[in-house]
């Protein structure tokens, strides 16, 4: 089945620039805290616990078991594995069913949180998203001053597989809204769906939602070994054909049950559904959970006819595709003098070694993982002026490429969990033009986005400096990131 376009009158929505800058400001969590279960598939016991991060740090899963510790970002362009659940993998770190651990983060508002792991799989829990959100109420969400950054659309974004029949489609809208369909042609299931119209309705409307499958996958995943901290407790099997007594025995001696019968529902007598359509519901979880690899908030009913976590990823990885190609839309970056800035001049004169009068940035208003935009206002009373082009004072433009370095340093250091431990050093300058002149009174806007992503210490941006909406210097920078006990 084809999910049909909405009507038109629904469709066209008023046009506006994919990036929104929104009254509401960037959340994390106030504290650590920390969950112990077995891994769904590995049967392994872990440890996870989430952490509070800086603003722009997004959500990250860090390998403490690991030598160095690595971190995976939580990223669609990272999945490697969705064959029994969402599993990412960066610089040989692997992190496994991370989906309902994403879909709690975003139905809570958390923007930036590291979450440490000593094995190599989220804790299955109860097989929803119900534990992670009553971890979170347990230390409670905090405001960062720093705006949310949250990406619109202005035309509809499709995707469809012809295989496994699945068709997704996103649509302009004023808010985050979601649909989901499903359809396994099953009497016990049926066709249901769900909808979630606020993000505010997923602690109580969807996060309970358990994950399901039938009993013909759950003896193939036994027969294999597939799912050794599998227990019917975190599960509603759905029994999809006749099951003879001498089965039913056999999965109770699996799971540990005195008994295992099928109810009149068609489903094992492990759990009582919390909603009639609870398996609709999970589906709508997992799509929450992993349309958060997209990397940003976005603004979009999404509509999903059979969902699975394949073509999940697969259309987070076209939506995110396509923030990429539009955002040159909105590219400038602006700055109002009357939002808080996400780093003033003290934390950044912390944060970097430089200080007056060679600290050429006063404030950082935007930071994320790959992009950081600061401040730098030109006074007449700047050192430099004095010996520059007196009389009729020009900022150096040796000094303005010096401004983004700083700012590039910041960018830099906050892909790092410990960044008061490293130290950045310019080592290649490129392709630097200087288009106009900048004098006092002018009020640099720095802008620097990675070209690649950070490797073995190596860090590569665009720098970009606006006074206004005109450009005024470019380069391309290479830096290299050095640990101090190590210079």
């Amino acid at each position: 089945m084809r999910i049909a376009t909405l009507p038109e009158t629904e469709a066209r929505i008023k046009k506006c620039n994919i990036v929104q800058q929104t009254a509401e400001n960037q959340k994390t969590l106030k504290g650590s805290v920390t969950l112990s279960g077995v891994g769904l598939h590995t049967g392994k016991e872990v440890n996870m616990t989430m952490k509070p991060a800086n603003p722009g740090f997004g959500i990250r899963f860090q390998r403490v078991d690991l030598p160095d510790k690595p971190v995976v970002k939580a990223d669609a362009d990272l999945v490697v594995d969705t064959s029994r659940g969402t599993t990412i993998e960066h610089n040989g770190a692997r992190v496994s069913t991370i989906e309902h651990t994403l879909a709690a983060l975003v139905g809570m508002g958390v923007d930036n949180v590291l979450i440490e792991l000593d094995g190599p799989e989220v804790p299955i829990m109860d097989g929803s998203a119900r534990e992670f959100i009553e971890a979170i109420d347990s230390v409670g969400v905090q405001e960062q001053e720093a705006k949310r950054i949250v990406y619109t659309i202005d035309q509809n974004i499709h995707y469809f597989d012809p295989v496994k029949n699945v068709d997704m489609l996103a649509i302009p809208s004023s808010d985050y809204q979601i649909t989901t369909l499903i359809d396994f042609n099953s009497p016990v299931l049926g066709t249901q769906h769900a909808t979630l119209k606020h993000i505010s309705e997923f602690r109580d409307e969807v996060a309970p939602c358990r994950t399901f499958c039938f009993l013909h996958e759950l003896e193939y995943l036994l027969d294999n070994n597939l799912i050794k901290g599998g227990d019917v407790s975190n599960a509603i099997v759905v029994v999809d054909k006749v099951v003879s007594a001498k089965e039913l025995e056999r999965l109770a001696k699996v799971f540990n049950k005195n008994k295992i019968e099928v109810k009149h529902e068609g489903i094992l007598n492990n759990i009582q559904l919390h909603f009639p359509n609870e398996p609709a519901r999970h589906k709508l979880l997992d799509v929450v959970g992993d349309l958060a690899l997209v990397g940003h908030p976005i603004r979009a009913h999404i509509i999903a006819n059979r969902p699975g976590h394949a073509s999940n990823v697969e259309f987070a990885k076209k939506i995110k595709q396509y923030i990429k190609k539009n955002k040159h839309l909105s590219d400038i970056p602006q700055y109002d003098p009357n939002q808080p800035a996400i780093y003033d001049i003290t934390h950044i004169e912390k944060s970097l070694p430089h200080k007056y009068p060679f600290l050429l940035v006063d404030r950082i208003i935007e930071l994320s993982d790959s992009h950081v935009v600061g401040i730098k206002n030109v006074t007449f009373n700047e050192q430099f002026f004095q010996g520059h082009f007196p009389g009729n004072p020009v900022m150096p433009g040796v000094l303005q490429i010096e401004a983004l370095a700083q700012a590039g340093g910041i960018l830099a250091l906050n892909n790092y969990t410990d960044p008061e431990n490293y130290d950045t050093y310019f080592i290649k300058i490129d392709k630097a033009r200087f288009k106009s002149k900048v004098t006092p009174g002018d009020t640099l806007i720095l802008k620097l986005e990675l070209l690649n992503p950070i490797r073995r210490g190596i860090c590569e941006m665009r720098g970009t400096a606006y006074v206004g909406n005109r450009l005024v210097t470019e380069a391309e920078l290479v830096a290299q990131i050095i640990r101090k006990d190590k210079q």
